[in-house]
């Protein structure tokens, strides 16, 4: 049994308020919200001191791929790694994928992937991925909701490998919905993926300086306004990963307006780095698909963190290293496509977007905690520090001033696309399931304590209304 804590003299912030309070936790949960200063029973209790720190629920990333095979890459982390820089990046949630390799079946990549939660210093839930529908995978996907797996990734691009068709999304659409479950999906055409590319070899080259080219934003709109179209046939809930453009957003919020339960994720990356960065030395370390984007693309897409049609904020991060993004340097068709970005992808969003831009704190709890939880089926046991939720607790210091850089993170990779960025704010004490995990920014306790979250059914008329901008 954890003994109690109590948090005082920071300001919580949940999706929807935020002001000062004590926080008391027992036996890993948040037992209650106190008024500053309030007397607790256990005269013994520990205290955790969050004077002029913000008190935020623990982050929850939607879109985590650990140990991921693509081609002939797989990238570098365990879950123990993974949920190590996740913490020390304010996240004590994770969701990763179990995508099938081809001739796997969904269900057994789903049970191997699933078995490695004990791993993790912090709980993780898992998305299954169909690739091709047959006449067990009605079955397999009934198998994967009992056990709490609802949500199905699927791919319009990367023919051969993972793409599914419209006859399977479709299918997998339905048998999700039916199943209190959701379809989450990469959205790039294939076809003009391969025109473009296709092009590129012939004139200017597929190197990493010219991915930007390979993979053109027409791309991303036309799978996206495709799946819109098959979602709203089936009236079938939608969730888009990795949205890059504004065009995109705009398409899944002006579906939203006709009815369709559809969300947009967007991720750290696309929000912050341009595609400036393929000019400029080591192109291949920002090779990710979707690629970078212009400034003015960023511009506008990060305008959606304050209209409220950006749902969840991810990281999609995929911890490659620098030989491996290396050995296809010179033909992007077959470099390991993404980027690390566990432990940053909240401190850089942070830094751009509360510090900088004014964006609200309990925007940035609702992107990166509450909507996330409430997508995945977690909410209220995650996402939030009311009574009653997992004490997953991460403590803030908004005015730290430092510089991202490989030696100031604890990825398993020897590089971050972030490296010598100027940031501010950065979370400082991190609680567990209400044990003290980071504390002052330092390693403090290594403890496997991961669960493997069962996901409930999901409730689409609450998800509707629950992921709006906070007030």
């Amino acid at each position: 049994m954890n003994a109690p804590v109590v948090i005082r003299g920071g300001t919580v912030v949940e999706a929807s308020w935020n002001g000062p309070a004590d926080v008391l936790i027992r036996d890993g949960k948040i037992a209650a919200l106190l008024k500053p200063g309030a007397a607790v029973p256990d005269p013994a209790i520990r205290t955790v001191d969050a004077t002029d720190r913000l008190v935020l629920p623990g982050g929850v990333d939607p879109h985590c791929h650990v140990g991921f095979t693509s081609g002939e890459f797989t990238s570098l982390d365990s879950y123990a790694e993974c949920t190590t820089a996740a913490v020390f990046g304010g996240t004590t949630t994770i969701v990763d994928f179990a995508i099938p390799r081809p001739g796997r079946r969904p269900l057994d990549a789903a049970v191997a992937q699933r078995a490695k939660a004990g791993e993790g210093l912090c709980d993780s839930a898992l998305h299954g991925c169909v690739v091709e529908w047959d006449d067990t995978t009605a079955d397999q996907l009934k198998t994967m909701a009992d056990s709490g797996i609802r949500t199905i990734k699927m791919f319009t691009t990367y023919a051969g490998e993972s793409m599914a068709n419209a006859h399977t999304i479709l299918r997998t659409m339905q048998a999700t919905r039916d199943l209190g479950g959701m379809v989450i999906i990469h959205c790039e055409s294939d076809a003009i993926i391969v025109d473009a590319q296709t092009r590129a070899a012939e004139a200017a080259g597929v190197d990493a300086a010219h991915m930007a080219c390979t993979r053109p934003e027409i791309a991303e709109t036309a799978a996206v306004a495709e799946i819109l179209a098959i979602a709203e046939s089936q009236n079938a809930p939608v969730y888009f990963v990795h949205q890059s453009t504004a065009e995109a957003v705009e398409l899944v919020a002006d579906a939203r307006k006709r009815g369709l339960v559809a969300f947009t994720e967007s991720v750290a990356h696309h929000l912050v780095l341009g595609d400036g960065a393929y000019t400029g030395e080591g192109p291949e370390r920002f090779v990710c698909c979707p690629p970078l984007r212009s400034a003015e693309a960023v511009e506008a897409l990060g305008e959606h963190l304050f209209t409220g049609h950006i749902t969840t904020l991810g990281s999609d991060h995929c911890c490659y290293d620098l030989d491996q993004k290396q050995v296809h340097r010179h033909d992007v068709r077959h470099m390991p496509n993404g980027l690390p970005g566990v432990e940053t992808r909240l401190p850089v969003i942070f830094s751009r977007y509360v510090h900088d831009r004014g964006l609200s704190a309990s925007r940035f709890v609702q992107l990166s905690a509450t909507n996330p939880a409430r997508t995945n089926g977690l909410y209220p046991r995650k996402g939030s520090l009311m009574p009653g939720a997992d004490a997953d607790v991460a403590i803030w210091d908004p005015q730290a001033r430092w510089t991202a850089g490989v030696g100031q993170l604890h990825q398993a990779t020897d590089y971050t696309p972030y490296e010598g960025m100027a940031l501010t704010g950065r979370p400082t004490t991190v609680l567990v399931g209400g044990h003290v995990v980071v504390d002052r920014g330092e390693l403090v306790d290594d403890t496997p304590r991961g669960r493997h979250l069962e996901a409930s059914p999901l409730d689409f008329r609450e998800m509707a209304t629950g992921c709006i901008p906070a007030g």
